[in-house]
């Protein structure tokens, strides 16, 4: 009785209730929720997709990945971040070729939370990646990404923060600062616990 009310509600005029609807779906099983997540994903309202992306990479059915590579596509950016976000808490390995497109994507919270997704795994090849966001033209995205480089290369972070201590917004470089000092700070701690 509930899941037919929920399906019903997914075709509410308002978007609140479809979400809601969306995230009632997620619960059931993988079979009855599928097919009924992938037909929200043609909603106008983005943030009706977004969520049934999100809600879908909650889901363990391998037809859910190429759904999630189709609306890193998507023209809102927070179905972008979403199907980004649902790439990353797959199991299999996420392709970096696919990623790269998002270096110059038009939204800076796309890019931003490209660099921090990236500081959460242990991904190969993501340094040069990293790199050439902690160079891109919005803040945000640079600290986003010299604070993942600084968890996933902490040995090659220094010149990095160095560059930053340059940067033209004056809290960047008041964080790089602050983050050289505590790397000054650790070795010295390392040799007196010897």
């Amino acid at each position: 009785m509930i899941l037919k009310q929920a399906k019903l509600d997914l075709e509410h005029p308002d978007p609140k209730v479809r979400i809601l609807a969306i995230q009632y779906v997620q619960k059931e099983n993988p079979s009855t929720a599928l097919p009924l997540l992938q037909e929200v994903l043609t909603d106008q309202d983005p943030e009706v997709r977004a969520q049934g992306i999100l809600s879908l990479s909650q889901l363990q059915d391998p037809a859910v990945s190429p759904l999630l590579k189709k609306y890193l596509e998507d023209h809102d950016p927070r179905v972008r971040i979403a199907a980004l976000r649902g790439l990353f808490k797959r199991t299999e390995k996420v392709d970096l070729k696919l990623l790269l497109q998002f270096l110059s994507d038009e939204s800076p919270w796309v890019r931003r939370k490209m660099a921090t997704l990236l500081g959460w795994t242990q991904m190969e090849g993501v340094f040069p990646i990293l790199v050439e966001m902690s160079k891109d033209h919005n803040v945000e995205v640079r600290k986003a990404a010299l604070f993942s480089l600084m968890t996933l290369y902490p040995e090659e972070i220094e010149d990095r923060l160095l560059d930053a201590m340059n940067d033209t917004d004056e809290n960047l470089r008041r964080w790089a600062k602050k983050a050289l000092e505590k790397i000054a700070v650790s070795p010295v701690k390392e040799k007196d616990s010897r």
